[in-house]
């Protein structure tokens, strides 16, 4: 049996493949080796996952995760893994090329992540050929939900957001600034976080403030980092993630004013990944 799995910094999503043709769904919480590591990562699939499933019978483990992007990331992951599925041939490799593999398949363009997080490549059919890194939460990832939430705290925080939206935001969110600051600058994962604050937008996107933030957001994302790549505007623009799916007719609209075409977009990666895993 082989386990798929497309991996965010907030969830995780695992397919069973028995046969080529049985398929169970599992989920689990994120593991971003930047923000977990091994020892709770074990804990999390003990309390999440291995009770779903006999790990013991799975032969291998395709693992995409955000965050695996170097030796010392992946053998966090590997490690957990090792522990947790012993007869497993492991393969960990970046939640990017699983948005390339989703997207493109085969064929060469551009591909592009907007979840929780940010990332983007041009693929050229086998392997991520450029990317211009986001640099997370702290430094970049512009267009994400991350990025989006920071903007809609700013705003609430300043007292800038109007009444009327100010009023919903309060009734749905914790709004006390001090556990705010201290949730961003002291307690572990602030960018799962800054990333709740997202669903606000798709949830208020006729109110012309909210459209703005969102424009704003993916302004920032073609502006500072796709259009960096060299001729992109030959390539359609590709895209995998909640906050592509769900703010969708203002990312094709700034995609257009920078020039790009749109492509495929797609919620979530994993169906894509296991029709790859099968055919390939």
């Amino acid at each position: 049996m082989k386990l798929i799995a497309d991996s965010g910094s907030t969830k995780t999503t695992w397919v069973l493949i028995e046969n080529s043709q049985s398929r169970k769904v599992f989920t689990s919480e994120g593991y971003n080796p930047f923000f977990i590591k091994t020892p709770a990562i074990i804990e999390s699939l003990k309390n999440n996952l291995l009770d779903k499933l006999t790990p013991n019978t799975v032969s291998e483990i395709h693992f995409y995760g955000s965050g695996v992007s170097n030796s010392e990331n992946i053998k966090i992951i590997n490690d957990a893994f090792e522990v947790c599925f012993p007869n497993s041939k492991i393969f960990i490799d970046h939640d990017l090329l699983a948005a390339c593999r989703a997207l493109l398949g085969k064929e060469k363009g551009f591909a592009a992540i907007l979840g929780t997080g940010t990332n983007t490549a041009i693929y050229n059919g086998d392997k991520v050929e450029l990317n211009i890194d986001s640099l997370g939460y702290g430094l970049g990832d512009e267009g994400s939900g991350t990025y989006i939430g920071r903007l809609l705290l700013r705003n609430y925080l300043r007292d800038f957001m109007p009444e009327e939206l100010r009023k919903s935001f309060k009734n749905h969110f914790i709004t006390d600034k001090l556990e705010i600051l201290k949730s961003i600058y002291e307690k572990p994962l602030p960018n799962r976080f800054l990333a709740s604050f997202a669903s606000f937008s798709s949830q208020h996107i006729s109110h012309p403030f909210i459209q703005n933030i969102v424009e704003e957001s993916f302004h920032d994302f073609f502006e500072n980092i796709v259009s960096h790549y060299p001729n992109y505007t030959n390539y359609q623009f590709n895209c995998v993630g909640s906050i592509a799916f769900y703010l969708k007719d203002i990312l094709e609209k700034t995609a257009a004013d920078f020039g790009m075409k749109t492509g495929k977009i797609i919620q979530s990666p994993i169906d894509e990944l296991v029709k790859f895993h099968i055919e390939n």
